[in-house]
C-alpha cells in the first residue's frame, strides 16, 4: 500500500541528533530499507520535517518505520495516499 510517512521533530531533539549524526543515521536506514519513491524535508509549523512516499507492504513493517524515529524524539504519521491511477480504480469501483 503507498503510504506517506511525516516525521516531525523537536527543534532541541533534532538539534542534537543532528549534531550526533543520529538523525541522518535515521534518515538514511528508513532510505535504504525502503527505498521511497519520493523524499522531501522542509519546515512544517515551525518543526523540522521529512515526508517520504513509499510501498508498505504489511501493517506488520509499522515499528521498523517509526521506531528509529521515536527514538529521536520525532512525531510520526503514517497516512494511507493514492496516485492519480489508484484514485481513478477507486472511483471507478465506487461508481463515481
Amino acid at each position: 500500500m503507498k503510504m506517506l510517512l511525516r516525521t516531525y521533530i523537536d527543534a532541541h531533539d533534532g538539534s542534537e541528533a543532528l549534531k550526533s549524526g543520529a538523525l541522518q543515521k535515521a534518515i538514511k536506514g528508513f532510505i535504504e530499507t525502503f527505498k521511497p519513491e519520493a523524499t522531501y524535508f522542509t519546515v512544517e509549523n515551525g518543526t523540522r520535517s521529512g515526508l517520504y512516499v513509499f510501498d508498505m507492504k504489511d501493517s506488520s513493517q509499522m515499528p521498523a518505520i517509526g521506531e528509529p524515529f521515536f527514538a529521536l524524539g520525532c512525531r510520526v504519521t503514517l497516512i494511507p495516499c493514492m496516485a492519480p491511477e489508484d484514485l481513478s480504480v477507486g472511483l471507478a469501483a465506487a461508481e463515481l
